[in-house]
């Protein structure tokens, strides 16, 4: 069985289902709750790679003594090609280590179910070929990736922050964007002046076409594990 190492930066920001989309799909899933003290492993090996998100900029290393080690595991993962997914922090990190920027509080945040544009960059692309030309997926951010690291293929992108999704290497993906997140989370959040409800509803009425796309991507990476 192919293994998934899945780093969890906060108690919120678990793997929800995409985690139970790769285990459908027959991977085993290690969760390091990398945010209560458990010690992330020294070496990547022969698994994947998952970080999810999490309050914290790529190098926030004072509030979140994981990181370096985190950051240790994405460049083992480039360096030998290893799956890898990114998503919020995790995507950051992954162009932060591979050479891009990261900005905080990077132009007009981002927050709730959102239209993102793919670029036809995706056409070859194992996990984003052949997906509508307009998607949407929940977004919770302020920070972002301001630059791509040299080389890397730029998949998606939104008006307000245009570096959605892209991917280092063969295998290495990054995303702005929450594919693990339903809209009951909305609801969860701490409301800083969000019209919490009316972001739920809109959320609602994009899910059908967000999960059969999310879904699918995701059955994708674990196609993408199994053979490596």
């Amino acid at each position: 069985m192919r293994e998934v190492l899945i780093v969890q930066n906060a108690a919120s920001g678990g793997p929800r289902r995409v985690g139970d989309w790769l285990a459908e799909d027959g991977l085993g899933l290690e969760v390091v709750r990398a945010f209560e003290g458990a010690e992330v492993p020294e070496r990547l090996g022969d698994r994947a790679l998952l970080v999810l998100g999490g309050g914290y900029l790529p190098s926030d290393d004072a509030r979140a003594p994981w990181l370096p080690a985190t950051r240790e595991l994405v460049r083992q993962a480039i360096d030998d090609a290893r799956p890898y997914l990114g998503i919020c922090l995790g995507g950051q990190m992954l162009s932060e280590v591979a050479g891009g920027l990261v900005k905080a509080d990077a132009g007009e945040p981002e927050n709730g179910s959102v239209p993102i544009t793919l670029r036809p960059e995706t056409g070859d692309d194992p996990l984003f070929h052949g997906l509508p030309e307009v998607v949407t997926a929940i977004e919770h951010h302020k920070d972002a990736v301001v630059g791509l690291p040299e080389d890397a293929a730029w998949l998606a992108q939104t008006e307000a922050c245009p570096y959605q999704a892209f991917r280092v290497g063969p295998a290495a993906w990054g995303v702005q964007f929450h594919p693990e997140v339903a809209p009951e989370r909305i609801l969860e959040w701490d409301d800083r002046g969000f019209d919490l409800e009316r972001l739920h509803r809109e959320a609602l009425l994009d899910e059908p076409a967000a999960i059969t796309v999310w879904r699918g991507v995701s059955h994708r990476f674990a196609a993408v594990t199994r053979m490596s």
